[in-house]
């Protein structure tokens, strides 16, 4: 764990929202939905991290449609929901500390000057201040379910855009990412497609989960033993409401499905 940085100034005023939010709490599903990339909040002491005001409606600064998406499925399941409020670009909450684009200098093509030659007490006091408290609320609701002895299956939410730049297309509106344990993550795609034959989806696209470019699934699910995946929906069809209403709704029915079978495999 990091030292903490007991004097310097805070981050955080009393201008910037709490950098998580926890909704649904007591909710009775066996999911435990988390969304590491909802928010596009940038401290009031960071500005504008020095890029055009248009950059923070990309896909560099949140993962578009996950909040709305996330939300909708605690309702549908009645799962509780953990989200990050602030941008990906002032401290990304899916990655280590030590992880490159843990604060990115530079997040698809787009320079971040306010994020160029930071000092080590600079990251720190971002880590700290957004990424901790973050996962110490996971923390905090895994082991109260472990405690009541919950049965509790882990989802991480996210969005991946179409292509990045200069980048191949990306044909897939679905994957399910995993590492050392792809148990869930192969159940849920191949239920997906044969309710869904139409809807291109796929395990381990368009990105795969490992140590060093995730921490949720790392840290919360495997060290755990806990069922989980990291699900990816493309961004283009949950970027607005309708969208994020029949989306929810087909990937709840998939969940749910594949939670239910072969239950025996994991851990109660």
């Amino acid at each position: 764990m990091l030292q903490s940085l007991e004097h310097s100034a805070p981050l955080l005023s009393e201008r910037d929202p709490a950098p998580v939010e926890v909704v649904n709490p007591d909710g009775r599903s066996v999911f435990v939905l988390t969304c590491e990339h909802a928010g596009r909040h940038v401290p009031s002491r960071l500005r504008d991290l020095g890029i055009a005001a248009t950059e923070m409606d990309r896909h560099i600064a949140y993962d578009i449609g996950a909040e709305g998406l996330a939300r909708k499925l605690s309702t549908i399941l009645d799962a509780p929901l953990i989200l990050q409020r602030f941008s990906r670009l002032v401290v990304d909450c899916n990655r280590p500390f030590d992880a490159p684009d843990c604060i990115p200098a530079v997040s698809d093509g787009t320079r971040v000057p306010v994020n160029e030659n930071l000092t080590e007490h600079d990251r720190r006091q971002r880590f700290e201040a957004i990424h901790q408290p973050f996962h110490r609320a996971v923390t905090k609701l895994l082991d109260q379910r472990a405690n009541a002895a919950t049965l509790t299956i882990l989802v991480s939410i996210h969005s991946f855009t179409p292509h990045l730049t200069n980048g191949a297309p990306r044909p897939w509106l679905v994957g399910a990412l995993s590492n050392r344990d792809p148990r869930l993550a192969q159940r849920f795609i191949a239920i997906f497609q044969t309710t869904h034959p139409g809807i291109s989806c796929a395990h381990n696209e368009p990105y795969v989960v490992d140590d060093r470019t995730d921490y949720t699934i790392p840290v919360h699910g495997e060290r755990r033993g806990l069922p989980h995946l990291l699900l990816e929906v493309r961004n283009d069809v949950i970027a607005d409401y309708s969208g994020q209403e029949r989306w929810s709704r087909l990937i709840a029915g998939s969940l749910t499905t594949a939670a239910t079978a072969d239950m025996e495999e994991f851990p109660r």
